[in-house]
């Protein structure tokens, strides 16, 4: 990556610095910094430090959003993941990379912006798509950027924050590599998208709860 910023949930350590050292960033907030990583930084030209003394609002129990002549204030997503609350709804069980795969894309298509598509790959983030109308451009894209930094998407999990309303975006994520996908579930389709599902080999999982960020 070139550029951006990185945010930490927890006190910046060396080893981290060094691995942040390799590349080129502008701008870091965590919660704090060890006085080894402060003397790394230092030596760093331009790069801004922020320390986040508020946990990153996570006691905040509501998020606002300005409209025209006013705004909008809306609980924010807290439901906690629920891997027992999961229904497997295709012939074929997640092997348990898979599971961990898909779990772990779950706990980050939460934070992408909706329709939001995210692969993952044994707890690696591979590729996203976000903020698409379609569901298929978000997973077109979320293909792209992994193709652009060489990540294979052979037997990867597939994200999605909402339902696929038809089976091409489950397709689609089938030929791109994908053997596992997770998604709400509800369409009226969801009887074609498991079975495409089915026809394509994959595992899929059903969360029964959607995020759809906006």
């Amino acid at each position: 990556p070139f550029g951006g910023i990185i945010v930490v949930n927890n006190t910046l350590d060396l080893d981290l610095a060094e691995r942040i050292g390799e590349i080129f960033c502008e701008v870091i907030i965590a919660p704090g910094f060890t006085d080894q990583a402060l003397e790394l930084f230092h030596r760093k030209k331009n790069l801004r430090l922020l320390i986040s003394k508020a946990g990153f609002g996570a006691e905040t129990l509501q998020e606002i959003k300005t409209v025209p002549g006013g705004f909008l204030a809306q609980d924010r997503d807290q439901k906690k993941i629920n891997p027992k609350a999961f229904e497997v709804v295709t012939e074929r069980q997640p092997t348990e990379v898979e599971w961990r795969s898909m779990i772990f894309g779950w706990r980050v298509v939460k934070h992408i912006k909706s329709n939001a598509i995210v692969y993952s790959g044994d707890e690696k983030t591979l590729g996203v798509g976000a903020g698409q109308m379609s569901r298929v451009d978000s997973s077109r894209i979320a293909v792209w950027k992994a193709g652009e930094a060489n990540l294979n998407l052979q037997g990867s999990a597939v994200c999605s924050d909402a339902f696929f309303p038809f089976s091409d975006g489950l397709l689609a994520a089938a030929t791109a590599g994908a053997t596992a996908a997770i998604q709400p579930g509800g369409s009226v389709r969801d009887d074609d998208v498991i079975a495409a599902a089915n026809e394509s080999g994959m595992a899929m999982v059903f969360t029964h709860t959607r995020h759809f960020k906006h």
